[in-house]
């Protein structure tokens, strides 16, 4: 077993702090990482605080993990000591199911493997990223191109998949009308894509203050939408919105937005449901749809495309003693745009 160095709440009340566990040893098609960066998703802090389901605790968040390859198994055939490696949100999958073999084990019939909060095949949980090293079977970790900067390229494993799959799905691009409707960690990534993708970029935000940042960001147009004039000047307009938002929001009100045969995608998970009247649907016929992470596949072309085009995240490096601090932060929207956590202060 590997002794291991990270950072857990040990019950849903308590804060995170130093914890020391085990890790399994190095089989034959796994890869050995030294974690070497970690970014700061707001879902650990749903699940630490069981705002979607019960947790199993202790609870080492973290599925933003970059690092470099210090092990490899006798049969790992795709990576080698010294390379560069990344870990998102998954760590196993049946790899048998239809789902599976289609490359999206996100989507596993038969449960695919949290990288924390979850457990392994054998039943044992699942410890992440805020941690000095881990180990992963070959097929899900992903190659890292040295051409980014490594701490920038952490939240692309969950911020940046998360975002790009949906849009890639509904082949978003040139003539389409995207709506941006947050501008946080998963909405600054789904503008950077967005506008990659040659789509015309709106960010839809409360805070009149982000309009600096969306253009900056590359987006084309900024509405306030406590604005009414702003707003009646996009009602009906959009093809789709990319919702990031994960608390409470009016779904009418953005459906309304929406041209006929519009598509609302939810990649945000506030932690109540949403009320969704027929009628907001049926006039204009449009959809209300949901998309989740990535598989392995996609996430590696992700990560292959933002190499090539230099695109990164907007991050806060963070020492692991700030953790706390950043989780507050975070709640209040006082991050630009993921906070992401240097494991050599651990």
């Amino acid at each position: 077993m590997l002794q291991t160095k990270g950072y857990a709440a040990q019950t849903v009340e308590s804060d995170l702090a130093p914890w020391n566990f085990e890790r399994r040893d190095v089989g034959p098609k796994d890869v050995h990482i030294e974690i070497l960066f970690c970014g700061v998703c707001h879902s650990d802090l749903h699940q630490i605080k069981n705002d979607w389901f019960p947790g199993i605790f202790p609870m080492v968040p973290g599925h933003e993990i970059v690092g470099r390859v210090v092990r490899t198994g006798s049969d790992v055939k795709k990576f080698k000591k010294g390379e560069l490696a990344g870990v998102g949100c998954l760590v196993d999958s049946c790899r048998i199911c239809e789902n599976c073999k289609q490359g999206l084990e996100q989507y596993c019939l038969n449960g695919s493997v949290a990288t924390y909060n979850g457990r392994a095949k054998d039943g044992s949980p699942t410890y992440g990223g805020y941690s000095n090293q881990i180990v992963v079977h070959e097929d899900f970790v992903l190659h890292i191109s040295e051409k980014l900067p490594l701490s920038a390229v952490a939240p692309l494993l969950c911020a940046g998949i998360t975002t790009y799959s949906p849009l890639r799905f509904w082949k978003v691009g040139k003539g389409h009308k995207l709506a941006v409707l947050g501008l946080g960690g998963l909405g600054h990534m789904a503008v950077k894509f967005g506008v990659a993708f040659g789509a015309e970029v709106t960010v839809l935000s409360t805070s009149p203050s982000k309009e600096k940042d969306a253009k900056a960001l590359g987006a084309h147009k900024f509405v306030v939408t406590t604005d009414s004039k702003q707003v009646a000047a996009v009602k009906g307009t959009f093809n789709f919105i990319l919702d990031t938002v994960s608390a409470k929001h009016d779904m009418s009100f953005y459906l309304s937005l929406l041209a006929t045969n519009g598509i609302h995608i939810c990649v945000g998970a506030p932690p109540e449901p949403h009320l969704i009247p027929a009628f907001a649907l049926m006039g204009g016929r449009k959809s209300v749809s949901g998309s989740g992470i990535g598989g392995l596949p996609e996430t590696q072309e992700m990560l292959d495309y933002c190499a090539d085009n230099n695109i990164v995240s907007d991050i806060e490096i963070i020492d692991i003693k700030y953790i706390q601090k950043a989780y507050e932060r975070m709640v209040r929207g006082d991050v630009h745009y993921r906070f992401v956590i240097d494991m050599a202060t651990l």
